[in-house]
């Protein structure tokens, strides 16, 4: 399973992903689920999966190698006119792959090699954009009623988020929102581990503003996760009290 979040802010683009791709008592994998393209001064581009592990590296690798030889037929991501046609080209090409890993293995199903894919990013003169990309190629964008995107291990994780997004908040209180997040899903599923991918991208920057590989033993991530639960023990008590009848 996997947990990759991206939240727009007035000030840019947040994303953060796990890395587990497996688990169980004696069988866990990491794999980065994050990437990111960039062409100083002109764009910036980065995109998150999870699902079959297979068919997310698939278009990874065609799209890396689209970027360095791209022709007629492939469109590269570096040289699309607008983040639509990001998505666009994305989308087409996960559906294909999708497609034919049913084709090369007879399947009736495509829950076997499905996936889906969050593309973040900007391209010079025009907003930042954000698009949730689904196995069948089709997608939807982000806006202000829908201003970040979760794929994978959703459920425990968002309640966090819908309650404490504010779209002019800074890129720190985004990070430890996030932080919190993702803290809550790996204390409730083990099939979300880390080590954590940070990226955060500045508007109109079209670099990476601050990316980052948080470990098991990060100490700011350890204080954010303590005081986390700290901080609700202490809501909890807080909260008008509750009379239980025993007449």
């Amino acid at each position: 399973m996997t947990y990759c979040v991206c939240m727009m802010l007035d000030r840019g683009l947040v994303l953060m992903s796990d890395t587990r791709t497996n688990s169980g008592v004696d069988n866990i994998s990491s794999f980065r689920k994050m990437f990111h393209w960039s062409v100083p001064g002109e764009r910036i581009i980065a995109l998150m999966s999870a699902g079959n592990l297979a068919t997310t590296q698939s278009v990874i690798s065609q799209l890396e190698e689209r970027n360095k030889a791209p022709d007629e037929r492939h469109n590269s991501l570096l040289e699309a006119p607008t983040m639509f046609q990001v998505a666009t080209i994305v989308g087409e090409l996960l559906a294909e792959t999708v497609q034919g890993s049913l084709d090369n293995n007879g399947q009736s199903s495509s829950s076997k090699f499905s996936a889906s894919i969050i593309v973040a990013g900007q391209i010079r003169g025009m907003e930042p954009r954000l698009f949730l990309i689904y196995p069948e190629g089709n997608f939807i964008e982000a806006s202000l009623d829908t201003p970040f995107f979760q794929i994978g291990e959703t459920k425990y994780g968002r309640p966090i988020i819908v309650r404490a997004y504010d779209r002019e908040m800074s890129f720190e209180d985004a990070v430890k929102l996030l932080m919190v997040s993702f803290d809550s899903t790996l204390k409730a599923n083990l099939s979300v581990g880390m080590p954590l991918d940070l990226l955060i991208i500045g508007r109109d920057e079209f670099e990476p503003l601050h990316s980052r590989r948080i470990l098991e033993d990060d100490a700011y991530f350890n204080s954010v996760s303590s005081g986390w639960g700290d901080a609700l023990k202490k809501a909890i008590e807080e909260l008008p009290y509750y009379r239980i009848d025993t007449d």
